[in-house]
């Protein structure tokens, strides 16, 4: 499968909003059976809002998976709640003062949500301010036929994509785009190592990195998803845990180091197979710990490297802006299985089993 291939329902289309919704609802923690389909009070768009008919919304592993069993680090839900963060839908109302929209715009809505102004906001850091909300977390999600959001969140997409597509792209597309500024960026040539390439995350920042000529290794350790990674169009996919890494790294990079890294896991044996082949100067960046917490640093080498280790917590609206300028030079990623939203339960477990390479959707009717 390349990127737009898998076929999907079509942009919803606008018409009188209801006073009632449609949504998958969280009334409790516990396995995807929590999941069940309610009506709810269709939301109304505050001062510079925009109420969106969802078509698509992405199924995320920490997010929605974690959020869902009750062990996200950092979410503390009122019952019942929707969950469901990047999304993709149609505009169908707006609020007062929201002018660069229209009602009928496809858009994508990308789920950070970081309003008023602070010392982060000021320096370029908008995603590290304390007054940072996330759709489906901190507010009513997308696990529903629509969903209120800051017009600013939303980007009118190319009628060319299908929702899957959008949604696939409306939150990784700006975090890898955020991991490549923060690392002091990528393009023609660069050296780039993404390591778990076949998560939603790593395969959208690998083809991202791809796309802007980035000279690029993708691991995985399963052979089935090498295979697909291959199929993507990967030209050296690797295992970074075993022992001829290193060596397979220099062999592509002509002997030199990686200039950056992506590595969501915190598998301790991959970080440090990461730091080995990191080249002078050189940065990782996480935005994820998935396998661990705690990894190895040598700090002499770290320092007399010149090296650095990068956290990005997500993106931001200058990524969101970077992001969707290459999709319209064509840039798309992968979406793995689309489910229906009445389907939320079997998707979650879909994922939380780990057998997608890329992105799972939910479509909603």
């Amino acid at each position: 499968m390349t990127p737009s291939t898998l076929t999907t329902g079509a942009w919803p289309a606008v018409t009188s909003v209801p006073s009632e919704m449609a949504a998958a609802v969280l009334t409790r923690f516990g396995g995807p059976e929590v999941l069940q389909m309610h009506s709810a009070p269709t939301p109304v768009p505050k001062p510079g809002e925009a109420l969106v008919r969802v078509a698509s919304v992405s199924v995320g592993r920490l997010l929605d998976v974690v959020a869902r069993s009750g062990k996200h680090p950092y979410a503390s839900f009122t019952f019942p709640h929707i969950l469901g963060a990047e999304h993709a839908g149609v505009v169908a109302a707006l609020g007062p003062g929201v002018t660069e929209l229209q009602i009928g715009n496809k858009v994508a809505g990308f789920p950070v949500v970081v309003q008023g102004e602070d010392e982060f906001t000021r320096a370029g850091y908008s995603e590290l301010s304390p007054r940072l909300q996330l759709l489906g977390t901190h507010r009513p999600g997308a696990y529903a036929q629509y969903v209120c959001i800051p017009a600013e969140n939303l980007t009118v997409v190319p009628d060319t994509m299908n929702p899957a597509e959008v949604a696939a792209l409306a939150l990784a597309g700006p975090v890898a785009m955020n991991q490549f500024t923060r690392a002091g960026g990528v393009g023609q040539g660069t050296r780039v190592i993404v390591q778990g390439a076949t998560s939603a995350l790593g395969l959208t920042t690998a083809l991202l990195a791809k796309h802007l000529g980035a000279q690029v290794i993708v691991t995985s350790r399963h052979e089935s998803k090498q295979a697909q990674l291959r199929g993507f169009g990967f030209d050296h996919v690797l295992d970074a845990v075993e022992p001829s890494f290193v060596d397979e790294v220099g062999e592509v990079f002509e002997g030199k180091g990686a200039q950056l890294i992506s590595d969501n896991l915190g598998a301790p044996m991959v970080w440090e197979h990461g730091l080995q082949v990191l080249a002078p100067g050189g940065a990782i960046v996480s935005s994820g710990a998935f396998l661990g917490h705690n990894v190895p640093v040598n700090l002499q080498r770290l320092y007399s490297k010149g090296q650095r280790i990068v956290g990005v917590k997500t993106g931001n609206l200058a990524a969101v802006g970077q992001l969707w300028q290459e999709v319209a030079k064509g840039f798309r990623t992968i979406t793995d299985k689309t489910f229906t939203l009445e389907q939320a339960p079997a998707a979650h477990h879909y994922v939380e089993a780990g057998r997608n390479v890329g992105r799972v959707s939910l479509e909603v009717e």
